[in-house]
């Protein structure tokens, strides 16, 4: 397989940024959408439809799909766990939703109380929905290369999951390593060992880089063939699992290595950076892209 000429770049940072970072002003996560979707980014997670009581900061995400400007070709989704959450998902006119599955079974047990397969078995009402309504569903796999409870996942339990996922009704399998432990030659067997089960086109990255791994594991993947990678702008949202340590790949970083090995992006690299400074601001913190950093030092310096 040839590496990809072009990726599509899935913009996490409104919700999985969000949610692990303050709680920030309706207003703000209208501006950051627009802004996103005006640097020419394709593919926004706009918000997650959960209990309020655990996840407070994705608590307006209706509001936030009812103000932001919808672009045409822009998919704007949002992750729902149950059918009480793709209803409103739905209600709130989501383009798109997300479902999410853990290969480590202590990761499972600790994070939504139930087995992989427990968990598995009860998005089938949700599939059936979804497909009645013609709405696709992406499915997240957690702990893809190491879990916070039990430390090592066999590949094997991996690749279960994700064709479990994708014969479910999945379109598409982002492969998630949820405490950036992974490293470059882990990564790669992990993803080749997945695309035996699941079609390579259906295959997604959502690297953390807890570590600094995130970028070195993407590079050793996308010879793969693999084309669709998840980040999220200004690195938005901490490892909750790993205290101080940043946690999602900043998309900034992501878009500069992509843009340097020339594969398209579609994505104005100093309109995300801007993107990214401006949510930074409102949160009270610096952007964590070292890329964003020396972008804006160059615009400041000028």
């Amino acid at each position: 397989m040839t590496m990809t000429s072009r990726v599509k770049v899935v913009e996490v940072g409104p919700r999985d940024g969000l949610q692990n970072e303050a709680t920030v002003a309706l207003a703000a996560k209208v501006d950051l959408i627009n802004a996103l979707s005006n640097a020419g980014v394709s593919y926004i997670e706009s918000g997650s439809f959960v209990s309020p009581k655990w996840v407070p900061q994705m608590a307006d995400s209706a509001d936030v799909l009812a103000q932001i400007e919808r672009h045409e070709g822009v998919t704007y989704a949002a992750l729902t766990p149950n059918m009480k959450g793709f209803d409103a998902a739905l209600a709130a006119r989501a383009d798109e939703v997300a479902v999410f599955a853990a290969a480590s079974e202590a990761f499972s047990q600790k994070n939504i109380n139930c087995s992989i397969s427990e968990s598995l078995a009860r998005f089938e009402p949700l599939m059936a929905a979804a497909q009645a309504a013609d709405i696709r569903v992406r499915g997240y796999v957690s702990c893809v290369l190491g879990c916070p409870y039990q430390g090592e996942v066999p590949i094997a339990e991996v690749v279960r999951v994700a064709e479990a996922l994708y014969e479910m009704g999945c379109y598409e399998i982002s492969l998630g390593d949820t405490i950036g432990v992974g490293t470059p030659l882990h990564a790669q067997r992990m993803l080749a060992a997945v695309a035996e089960a699941v079609p390579m086109p259906q295959l997604a990255l959502h690297f953390h880089n807890t570590y600094g791994q995130a970028l070195a594991n993407i590079a050793a993947c996308l010879p793969l063939g693999v084309a669709t990678i998840d980040s999220a702008v200004a690195g938005l949202g901490g490892c909750p699992y790993a205290r101080g340590a940043s946690g999602n790949l900043a998309s900034e970083d992501l878009v500069y290595m992509l843009h340097g090995m020339d594969i398209e992006t579609g994505i104005d690299l100093p309109a995300l950076a801007q993107a990214g400074q401006a949510i930074c601001q409102q949160l009270g913190h610096k952007t964590r892209s070292q890329v964003a950093q020396a972008l804006l030092q160059q615009t400041s310096a000028e």
